[in-house]
This record gives C-alpha cells, sequence and structure tokens, in this order.
C-alpha cells in the first residue's frame, strides 16, 4: 500500500504540471505564436528526454514516431496553446477534462474496445457540464479558443488510442520499446516538424523577454518531459480507475489556479458545471475490476491488440 500511494504522488506531478500550464501560457508566453510556442515546448523537452534514454527508434517505430509525434505532441501542444492564449484557465482546463470519454470511443473504433452503459452516461454528464459552463461563463467564450480546446482534446485522445494499437505490451510500446523512449521520439518528432511550420507560418520567431524563458523554461522542463515521464511511470505501475482519478488534478489545478491568480469568477452555475464535468469522468471510469496494473498486460499469449490495451486505453487523461 506505502509503494502504491508513493506512485500515486509520482503520477499526480503530471496532472498538475498540466493544470498549471494553461495558467503559465496564458500569463507568461508572447501571444500569436502557437506553432513556436510549441515547438520550443517540444523540442528541449524531446531532446532532454533522448539523452536520458539514449536510444534512437528502429524500423518501423522512425515514422510511427512521427504519427505519434504530430497526434499526441506536435498539433496537440499548438492547439493548447490557442486555447491557453483566448480561452480562461478555467475553461480550457475542464474542457480537456473530457478526454477520457472521448478516448473510451476511439478505443471502441480503434481496439474494438466497446464502451460501457457507465462510459455512455459518463459522457453525456461531462458534455452536459461543459456546455453549462460554455453557456454560463461570466466573460464572453471565445469560439476559436473552444474549438482549439475541443481539437486538442480529440487529436490526443486518438494518438493515445493509436500508441496503444502499436503497443506490443502493456506500457512498452512496439515490444520492447520502453516509454520513456517513445515519449522522447515523439517529442522530437513533434517538435523537429514544427519549426519550418512556424517559419512558414509566422515568420520570425517571437523576441522573448525574461518572463516568457522563465515561462518557456517551465512548460519545457516541468510540464512536459517530467510530466510525461511521471504520467507513464504512473500508467506502468497502477491500475486505470487509480490512474484515471489521479488526472481529475489537471482540471481542479486550472480551475484553482484560474480563480486564485487570474481573477477568473466562478459562479454558481458554472461551479456546478465543474461539478458534472468531474462526475461525468468518474462515472465513466472503469470498475475496480476493469483497472488491472499494466504489468498484467505483458507476455501473455493470444491476446489481442484490443485486450492488451484495454484499461490502459481508459487511463489516459490529456494533458494541456
Amino acid at each position: 500500500m506505502e509503494g502504491m500511494w508513493r506512485w500515486v504522488l509520482v503520477t499526480a506531478v503530471a496532472p498538475v504540471a498540466w493544470g498549471t500550464n494553461y495558467f503559465v501560457t496564458r500569463a507568461f508566453l508572447p501571444e500569436g505564436h502557437p506553432l513556436y510556442g510549441a515547438a520550443i515546448r517540444a523540442l528541449p523537452a524531446g531532446v532532454l528526454l533522448l539523452a536520458v534514454c539514449r536510444k534512437l527508434p528502429r524500423g518501423v517505430w522512425w515514422w510511427r514516431s512521427v504519427v505519434l509525434g504530430v497526434l499526441n505532441m506536435g498539433g496537440f501542444f499548438a492547439l493548447v496553446y490557442v486555447a491557453a492564449q483566448r480561452l480562461p484557465t478555467s475553461l480550457a482546463s475542464v474542457v480537456m477534462a473530457l478526454s477520457p470519454l472521448v478516448m473510451a470511443v476511439f478505443a471502441w473504433a480503434l481496439v474494438g474496445e466497446r464502451p460501457r452503459v457507465a462510459h455512455l452516461a459518463g459522457a453525456a454528464v461531462g458534455a452536459a457540464g461543459v456546455g453549462l459552463m460554455l453557456l454560463t461563463a461570466s466573460v464572453a467564450v471565445d469560439g476559436i479558443g473552444v474549438l482549439a480546446s475541443a481539437g486538442a482534446m480529440a487529436m490526443s485522445s486518438f494518438g493515445y488510442v493509436l500508441a496503444k494499437r502499436w503497443s506490443g505490451g502493456g506500457g512498452r510500446p512496439g515490444g520492447g520499446v520502453d516509454v520513456l523512449s517513445a515519449t522522447a521520439w515523439q517529442l522530437t518528432a513533434g517538435g523537429l516538424l514544427l519549426v519550418p511550420c512556424a517559419v512558414a507560418v509566422e515568420g520570425a520567431p517571437p523576441v522573448l523577454d525574461g518572463r516568457a524563458v522563465l515561462g518557456f523554461g517551465y512548460v519545457a522542463v516541468v510540464a512536459t518531459a517530467v510530466a510525461f515521464a511521471a504520467w507513464f511511470a504512473g500508467l506502468r505501475r497502477l491500475p486505470a480507475a487509480t490512474v484515471g482519478l489521479v488526472g481529475l488534478l489537471n482540471p481542479v489545478t486550472g480551475v484553482v489556479l484560474g480563480t486564485a491568480l487570474s481573477g477568473e469568477a466562478l459562479g454558481m452555475r458554472e461551479g456546478c458545471g465543474l461539478l458534472l464535468v468531474l462526475g461525468g469522468v468518474v462515472l465513466g471510469r472503469p470498475s475496480a475490476g476493469a483497472g488491472r496494473p499494466a504489468a498484467r498486460f505483458r507476455g501473455r499469449g493470444g491476446r489481442s491488440a484490443g485486450e492488451k490495451a484495454k484499461g490502459e486505453a481508459r487511463a489516459g487523461v490529456c494533458g494541456g
């Protein structure tokens, strides 16, 4: 039990860091440069993890890293940057809280994991909560920001389940490729692809003052490299249901920072919407019997890719 709680605390680093990312992006990073912002976040984090794992992709993982790098890192980071700049911190983080429910739909389509009634009920309750927050927000809600947040959630949910479909075992993508290396490859590939796109679309890179440099340093090291390493470590050692509930710290952190530091108002109706979102995610969590530690999935002959992915695909709560 003591060991489990230690890994719960390690895993909690990720959603808390992702929840702070919205505030840091909105308060410290330059506006109008989502592609450069995403590249500066992804590439240094990828290089840092590459220096730790000291492995390069082999075989199919060259192109798989590119595909997953676009979905889970590059495109996702750019859309999160847009959402964080255009939406209140609390609202941007709450929209992303629906990611486990969206992931269940993709898991059904890609790995044959049929959603339970609880998943569908949780999706309905969570969607109602997000709708309530959007309709009762005390400030005008930016449509582009909402679309960017929803797009980021859908893109990363699809990318995560796709990674599980390509997995050769629970927590070890590609049969023998450790999660730290796979994460480093995705971050590096996503960052490298973002650089020419940023030059072509946004022109010269933004001029960074001291606040922006500190902000990017925090986002790249803490909210990306450290957060993803802690998250995947938790996925390998804790039941899926436990990891999913720990992930609720993401929207909670975003709401707390938005109200405490950014002065964002959270009225009665918005508070009810937040409770509905969190309740929907909890309702959609797998039952205690459904979640299993990732080690259970290793080396089991005769199991389909969907069975190997079951539980882990439900566990992820997208970051930000």
